[in-house]
Parts: C-alpha cells; sequence; structure tokens
C-alpha cells in the first residue's frame, strides 16, 4: 500500500468507530489547552509585570551612583538586587566627566548624561507651581527616546529651557485662592508661549500671611525661563512627573542657592548619572561593566529579571498541570489503539495474508493514533484563543479592579510559537501513544489472527 492508501484507511477505521475516537480527541482537546492556557497565563505574568515597571521608568535606563549609597536631593532609589558596589576596598570613586567618558565607552550604551535634581518654584504670571527639575546635558533625550507631544525636545547649546512632563503642567494653582478652587487637574497656563520665572524660594508668589519674616528671609535669585516643550511617548514617572532643564543651567542654580543659604556646593563630581542601554538584553552586561568600574548601578531591568523569574516559575507549575491532563489524553488514545487491535484482529490478519508489509501494518496503527493527537491539538489549540479571548475581556476588568489596576493589559498571551509547538507536541504525542500497539498488531500472528476471530 502506498502512503495515501495508508492514510485513507486509517481515517476510515476512525469514523468507523466515532464515539471512542471522539473521546480519545477530547482528552487530547482538554491536555493541549490545559498546556497552552496555563503557559499563556505566565506569558500573561511576564508582559505584566514588564507594564507596571514600565509605569515606573525606562527599562534602557541604568542609574549609575558613587559608591557608598542611593540618592540625592531627598530623592530615594530602591536597590532591586543588581546594584552592589565593584570596588573591594571600599574605596570611594568619583562620578566625574572622566568616569562619563569611560562610560559612554562600553559597548551597548548609546546614551550617557550625568543628572542633577532639584525641586524648584516656576512661576508664569499669578501662577505656581513647585516640581521635581532633572538636570541633564540636553542633546540626550531624544537619544534616551523621550518624546514630545507639544514644542520641541532640547538640544545641544540650549540654556534657559525647560521641558515639561506631561502631568506637570496642570501643576500650577493661584496661591491667593484656595487649593481646592484653584487646582483643577487641567492647565490652567500655556507654558511654552508663557514668560515662567524659575527660583529655588518655595515661598515664591505665596500670600504675604506665607512669607517668612523679614530677618529670616533669604534672598534667592529669580532666573527667566522659556518653556519649549511638553513630553509623551510612554506615560511613566519619567515621562509625566519631571520637569529637564540643561544640567549645566541647574548647577548654576544650585551653586547660587548655596550660597543664599551659606551652603558648600561641590559641582566637581556628580551625584548620579544615567546610561542609556540600546538593547533591553545588555543591560544586565553594561550594569556588571559599571559595578567592575567601582560604582553602583540601579535599573528597573533588574527588577523585571526577578518577577519575570518568579511568572517562569509560576509558569512551569501551571504547564505541570496541563501536561498531566495530557499524560491521561496519551493513556486514552494508547487504550483506545489497543481496543481496536482486538476488535480488528480477524481484519490484520486479511491484510497479512493477502501481502501487507509488516511496515505498513505499523504504519497504519501510527497513523491512526498520530491523527487523534493532530484533530485535538487543532481542536485544543482553537479552544485555548477562545478562552484565552475570555480571560482576557471578561475577566480582566473584575482582576484589575481586585489589584487596584496595577496588572498588565492582558492575563493571557498566546505567542506565535506556542500553538505550532503544541500542535506538533500532540501529534508527537499521539504517535508515541500508539507505537506499542502498532507493533503488537505489526506481531500478530496471521493464522491466529484469522481463527481468534
Amino acid at each position: 500500500m502506498n502512503n495515501r492508501d495508508i492514510v485513507s484507511l486509517s481515517i476510515r477505521n476512525l469514523l468507523r468507530r466515532k464515539t471512542r475516537s471522539i473521546l480519545a480527541v477530547t482528552g487530547v482537546i482538554i491536555g493541549i489547552c490545559a498546556i497552552v492556557a496555563m503557559l499563556s497565563i505566565g506569558f500573561g505574568l511576564q508582559e505584566g509585570f514588564r507594564e507596571s515597571l514600565e509605569r515606573w521608568g525606562n527599562l534602557h535606563l541604568v542609574t549609575v551612583f558613587p559608591t557608598g549609597g542611593y540618592g540625592s536631593m531627598g530623592m530615594v532609589y530602591y536597590d532591586y538586587g543588581g546594584g552592589g558596589s565593584g570596588s573591594q576596598d571600599n574605596k570611594q570613586v568619583k562620578l566625574d566627566n572622566k568616569a562619563i567618558g569611560m562610560i559612554e565607552g562600553i559597548n551597548g550604551v548609546s546614551g550617557v548624561t550625568p543628572r542633577e535634581d532639584a525641586y524648584l518654584t516656576f512661576g508664569i504670571g499669578k501662577y505656581v507651581a513647585g516640581m521635581s527639575v532633572v538636570g541633564v546635558r540636553p542633546e540626550v533625550l531624544e537619544k534616551f527616546n523621550y518624546e514630545v507631544d507639544d514644542g520641541r525636545n532640547m538640544r545641544a547649546g540650549d540654556k534657559n529651557v525647560v521641558v515639561f512632563g506631561n502631568q506637570t503642567t496642570s501643576y500650577f494653582y493661584n496661591p491667593k485662592k484656595s487649593w481646592g478652587s484653584s487646582y483643577s487637574g487641567e492647565p490652567v497656563v500655556d507654558v511654552i508661549t508663557d514668560k515662567i520665572v524659575v527660583t529655588p524660594d518655595w515661598s515664591y508668589g505665596q500670600p504675604q500671611a506665607n512669607q517668612p519674616d523679614e530677618e529670616n528671609r533669604t534672598e534667592y535669585k529669580e532666573y527667566t525661563f522659556k518653556g519649549i516643550g511638553v513630553l509623551g511617548g510612554p506615560d511613566n514617572y519619567d515621562t509625566a512627573y519631571y520637569a529637564y532643564m540643561p544640567i549645566d543651567v541647574l548647577q548654576k542654580i544650585r551653586e547660587e542657592q548655596a550660597k543664599a543659604e551659606k551652603q558648600r556646593y561641590d559641582k566637581s563630581s556628580y551625584s548620579q548619572a544615567m546610561v542609556y542601554v540600546d538593547d533591553i538584553e545588555n543591560v544586565k552586561a553594561v550594569s556588571e561593566a559599571i559595578r567592575e568600574m567601582g560604582f553602583q548601578t540601579n535599573s528597573l531591568n533588574d527588577a523585571l529579571e526577578t518577577m519575570q523569574a518568579q511568572a517562569r516559575t509560576i509558569q512551569t507549575i501551571l504547564g505541570g498541570i496541563g501536561a498531566i491532563s495530557l499524560l491521561v489524553a496519551a493513556l486514552g488514545i494508547t487504550n483506545t489503539m489497543i481496543m481496536s487491535i482486538y476488535e480488528r484482529t480477524k481484519e490484520i490478519g486479511v491484510m497479512k495474508v493477502i501481502g501487507a508489509n509488516l511496515p505498513d501494518i505499523r504504519k497504519l496503527f501510527l497513523i491512526e493514533a498520530g491523527i487523534i493527537g493532530f484533530v485535538g491539538g487543532i481542536l485544543g489549540i482553537g479552544l485555548s484563543y477562545l478562552l484565552s479571548l475570555v480571560m482576557n475581556t471578561a475577566l480582566l476588568p473584575v482582576i484589575s479592579s481586585m489589584i487596584g489596576g496595577s496588572g498588565g493589559s492582558k492575563i493571557s498571551i498566546i505567542p506565535l510559537w506556542l500553538p505550532l509547538a503544541a500542535l506538533g507536541f500532540s501529534t508527537v504525542i499521539g504517535v508515541l501513544s500508539g507505537y506499542s500497539p502498532a507493533r503488537r498488531a505489526m506481531n500478530l500472528s496471521a493464522l491466529e489472527s484469522l481463527r481468534n476471530e
């Protein structure tokens, strides 16, 4: 018999015993659906962790600190497990322009800037706003993929300019009115066209009753700035809640502030730097290279790796539960094929008497078992997509409300390779399940088969 005849005969044999075939296929459907659905939940967890962290910042960014700790200007940075010091003797390593140049030369780094942080008051007419300001090299914002929705980004050579986060424009309020009546969450000024006054004086623009006594007043300078853009792009803390200006300008403001407050300001080194890595896969290697230079690093990608490791563990457990269902289905296929041999003993004997090759008989039963696995795999994958749709539509709002809306945009994600792998797996399982019955059929004696029937 040729292969076409064997396949045709296999299909006819399965259709002759519809109930048994349907039950065997149903077992495969349940097993494949369980595996695909369980694994898709694991992929959904991984993507949910990524989306949650992207709300906090850019996963491509690595923050660099001198040896000795995290944070500056009252801002707190959390160590997610990737930020040990690279120096063995705890010697203080200065984060200066020379160190910045060395970091720029690390493979995979596409942009580096020292970072200066301050909290300043902005005034536009009768409206004021206090906000966190970050000083960076003007040319790096575009390298860091900070996109603007309105206006333009900073460029090399810019001086007294500000790029606002997309939520900071709603901070402006009239201090001469009550907070509730003056703050609506909507912008009351145009930060691009209006004249902007920037000062370290937190009492700027406040009513006289809120001003410090004359003898306790510190005289701060006021600076004229121009707003040139409002950030858009991914909605996270970096693009939403900070304003950005050239670092040399912010250093000058900080230096004048220190003089007014009779404090010392050291600008020979930086408290931190921001490093943009071209590929997320290179973040770990870049962080390790920086730590070998003696600095400490911090990256949201460190947290992502930890979370995804947890997701993979959960995914393995869920996949194992699904695999048990498929194992039961494999036993069902084996049982179906063995029963088929007992019922078709005479048929097998006749095939041998008329000259059928033993490999053809084996192939017949293997193809029957493979068809059960293949059809069950296709239907199981279809059911998996249906369950995934239900989870991502009907269940997602419920789960999001339970966890405060901090989860991902999908519960279940089925990558393209997963159904293809599942279909191949189910077919292979079917063939393997039919191997022992096929050998049994091949080894039956023709005379005994005809006599026992």
